[in-house]
Order: C-alpha cells, then sequence, then structure tokens
C-alpha cells in the first residue's frame, strides 16, 4: 500500500537524519515527530521542539520521558516563526504539520504568515542534502491560505539549489494532507 502523508514523512527523515544531528520538529503537537527524531539522533544529537499550546509540551515531554529521550530535546513554548532565535547551528532535517494539534483546541491553529518566517529561517540553516518536511492539513478555516503560501514557497525554490517534492493522494475525500518536502543539493547557493 501506498504510504499516508505521515508515514512518509517519516521514511524522509529517517533517509537523512544519523546520530549526533540537529534537527527541528517546528509543530511539536502530541510529540510523534519529536519522539523520532529524537531516537534517530540519539544523545550526541539535538532536537529543537515548537509549539504555541501548554498541552503540546506537556504531551511531548511525557512521551520523551518516557522513552528515555528527553535529554537530546529542547522543547520550546514558542511559535516556530522563533526558531531562528534558538537554532543557529547547521540542520539536518526539519518537519512541519500544519493545521490544528490533533485532539486539542481546533480555534489555534497555524498561520501562513508565522510558517513563511519559520521557512526563511530555516531555508539558510539546511545542511547539504538536509530536508524540511511539510506536511499541510488544510480541511479547516485557513488551511487553504496557508496550503497556498507553502506551495509558492516550494514552487519559488531554485531548481540549481534544491529538489523539491510534492506528494498527495488525489482521489480522496475530506482534502487529505499534501506533503512537500524540500532537499538542499550539495552544492546549494544561499539564497539569504
Amino acid at each position: 500500500m501506498l504510504p499516508t502523508a505521515m508515514h512518509y514523512s517519516h521514511t524522509l527523515l529517517k533517509e537523512v537524519v544519523q546520530p549526533g544531528h540537529t534537527v527541528v520538529d517546528a509543530t511539536m503537537g502530541n510529540g510523534f515527530d519529536t519522539e523520532l527524531l529524537a531516537a534517530l539522533v540519539r544523545d550526541k544529537g539535538q532536537v529543537f521542539a515548537f509549539d504555541v499550546q501548554e498541552q503540546a509540551l506537556e504531551v511531548t515531554k511525557n512521551r520523551l520521558a518516557e522513552k528515555h529521550l528527553l535529554a537530546q530535546a529542547t522543547l520550546i513554548h514558542r511559535g516556530h516563526e522563533h526558531l531562528g532565535d534558538y537554532v543557529t547551528e547547521p540542520v539536518q532535517a526539519a518537519i512541519f504539520n500544519l493545521g490544528y494539534l490533533p485532539r486539542g483546541n481546533k480555534d489555534i491553529i497555524t498561520m501562513p504568515e508565522t510558517t513563511q518566517q519559520a521557512l526563511n529561517a530555516l531555508l539558510p540553516l539546511l545542511a547539504p542534502k538536509g530536508r524540511i518536511v511539510i506536511v499541510c492539513y488544510y480541511g479547516h478555516q485557513g488551511g487553504e491560505a496557508e496550503l497556498d503560501t507553502v506551495h509558492r514557497f516550494c514552487a519559488g525554490l531554485p531548481q540549481e539549489s534544491y529538489n523539491v517534492l510534492s506528494y498527495q493522494f488525489i482521489n480522496q475525500r475530506n482534502q487529505p494532507p499534501i506533503l512537500y518536502c524540500i532537499e538542499r543539493k550539495k552544492t546549494a547557493l544561499t539564497l539569504m
């Protein structure tokens, strides 16, 4: 069977993240991506994970503590637009799950402007052969605008420096998520 966007996002991360790497979970949510990244980078690496909701931090902290992965994670109670204030070293991989917190307050959503800021801050930090994976859930109020922002950002990246993948199911109901993967080429030129 073809993998869902979520499962494929994990495959794309596993292909490039190694022990000792620095990685970002731009939307911590329930901590599944943070857990995966922490397990991949092991105790020599670092995961920077962001979320605006206290509930996300608590759930993620408990999840990581149960798996003995808390030491390599920095959980930040701020939006992903602030990642440039915390992350300064090269990043091997980052993941965004855009929309709202599953089983959380559906009125609190990621926004096109803050996502654009986060991507602008992250792109210059992306290591050669590094990846930014963005899973867009857009079936809610405001979701289409954010999807459009992400699509335009990804489509506008120069092919000399980046490979960009779009992955989606086109025959499913209820706006199935769309995955984008930005991969920096080995000899990428810096945009900034």
